[in-house]
């Protein structure tokens, strides 16, 4: 019997051919994992979806192996002297469920390091990296197919990692222990977004029920109970600001910011403009515009990220009622917007409002995915499904009252999925699934093409967020049970 067997997908390959597995280890036998309609040879296991339960059953009842090597992609992959030991021995010394490791990307005979991240307890994203390479014990998937879960044909090996996670260790080996060839040639920008594809919408609603159970399993799911919001309290000289945080935008912030004045509303707004000691001329075009709405702003602190520079907007003594964000090169679709967005907070009576947006480059032409809309968040589970996703769309709306008690992380990325979550904890959100925001890509864009070390930092840094709000829901639901008894 062998130790471990290899579990290669040839999807889509030419009928026939052999899985591009290369080890030097002994006592390893491979599998090739074929479509049921491809030509099946050899040792083979034929399945109707990769990522089905039904796969991962078929799995452990076609080899007896302790360990299990599941090839995440069809991919030539090329294992480092006693790799498969290195993890193998990992799995056998912490009792652990999952082992993965960091890799080359070979290419032109050249190999470049590709480091991955920790799992962590809020590692809840179904697009979590671990590479192309998973070692799964035997033992630990036997458990995990024991309990009761629906048999998802995509969800399957998500839903499997999820439950292994709340009994044994996931283990990242911080080493380079194989290498692959390289096939992901889309920028970041182009990546994140693919979630929501509509025809990708079949596979999300099982993610999102696998993340549910979860979370229901764990004890830090949120029934649909929401706190009231009171709109009445406090003392705002108008009933809506816009926020720009702005720092070296001088090709984009006056028409950010003309996008703002011309919004057509039945109550009093105004703007503010938060600009971190930008040195490129913005502060002068900004200063260049003459209009008694606009409040243009210079904190004192010069180590302020985004979220830093929202705070100082939402604690200004000029804030209004509610905050609502532009990015400073991005503009409102139309004069309507704002409107739009307050009349939200009225009719729901939520702590936050996402509106929807369009994707176009610098000059607005509408470029892919086209509209972002974000209807996997629903007022039911929203607030749940929202651990699993990257972001909740935009623009942003807050209740300024509401927010001053929260406030945001002083950081660049990921301020705004930290605040919605914990909003979303105790409050209503608010959705506009019809587009009220032009989101332009372009060149000088922030996240447009992100290298694979600020990939990994933000990651990690969202993942990080998720940890602390399961536990903070954990501990919100414990003290309801307490005050149950």
């Amino acid at each position: 019997m062998n130790k471990a067997t290899i579990f290669s997908p040839s999807f889509g390959d030419t009928a026939g051919s052999a899985p591009l597995i290369f080890t030097s280890s002994e006592n390893v036998g491979v599998t090739r994992i074929v479509h049921k309609e491809d030509v099946a040879t050899g040792q083979s296991l034929v399945v109707e979806h990769l990522f089905s339960r039904e796969t991962f059953r078929a799995m452990v009842e076609q080899s007896s192996s302790e360990f299990m090597f599941f090839i995440t992609q069809n991919a030539a992959v090329r294992f480092s002297d006693n790799a498969l030991e290195r993890m193998m021995l990992t799995a056998e010394s912490t009792d652990a469920g999952i082992v993965y490791a960091d890799y080359y990307e070979s290419n032109d005979d050249t190999l470049k390091p590709h480091p991955l991240i920790e799992y962590q307890q809020g590692s809840l994203r179904d697009d979590f990296d671990f590479g192309f390479v998973l070692l799964i014990t035997r033992a630990a998937l036997l458990k995990a197919l024991s309990l009761s879960g629906s048999p998802y044909l995509y969800a399957g090996l998500y839903d499997l990692r999820l439950k292994i996670s709340e009994f044994a260790p996931v283990i990242h080996i911080n080493e380079f222990l194989y290498s692959v060839n390289k096939s992901e040639t889309r920028k970041s920008g182009e990546k994140v977004f693919d979630y929501v594809d509509p025809k990708n919408r079949e596979v999300q609603i099982e993610m999102e029920d696998a993340v549910t159970e979860h979370l229901k399993r764990v004890g830090a799911y949120l029934k649909p109970d929401f706190s009231d919001v009171d709109f009445t309290s406090g003392d705002f000289p108008v009933e809506a600001t816009v926020v720009i945080p702005v720092k070296n935008r001088v090709n984009t912030v006056v028409e950010a910011i003309q996008s703002v004045l011309q919004q057509e509303c039945t109550f009093a707004f105004n703007l503010i403009v938060v600009d971190n000691y930008s040195t490129d001329g913005t502060t002068e075009k900004i200063r260049a515009i003459a209009d008694e709405r606009l409040i243009h702003v210079v904190p004192a602190s010069k180590d302020l990220g985004i979220g830093g520079c929202w705070n100082y907007a939402v604690h200004h003594p000029s804030a209004g009622r509610f905050v609502v964000q532009l990015d400073s090169d991005d503009l409102y679709i139309d004069g309507s917007t704002l409107q739009k967005i307050v009349d939200c907070f009225h009719a729901e009576k939520c702590a936050m409002v996402i509106g929807s947006y369009q994707m176009t480059d610098f000059n607005l032409n509408p470029i892919p995915p086209g509209i972002i809309a974000h209807k996997e968040w629903t007022p039911e589970n929203g607030r749940n499904n929202a651990l699993r996703i990257n972001g909740l769309g935009a623009p942003r709306a807050f209740c300024t009252e509401n927010l001053r008690g929260i406030n945001f992380p002083n950081v660049s990325y990921g301020e705004d999925y930290s605040v919605a979550l914990a909003v979303s904890r105790d409050y209503r959100i608010g959705r506009i699934y019809e587009p009220v925001y032009l989101c332009r890509r372009w060149e000088g864009n922030s996240d447009a093409a992100l290298s694979l070390e600020k990939q990994n930092q933000y990651n990690f840094y969202k993942d990080k967020i998720r940890t602390i709000e399961v536990l903070a829901r954990l501990k919100k639901n414990r003290a309801m049970e307490h005050g149950r008894h």
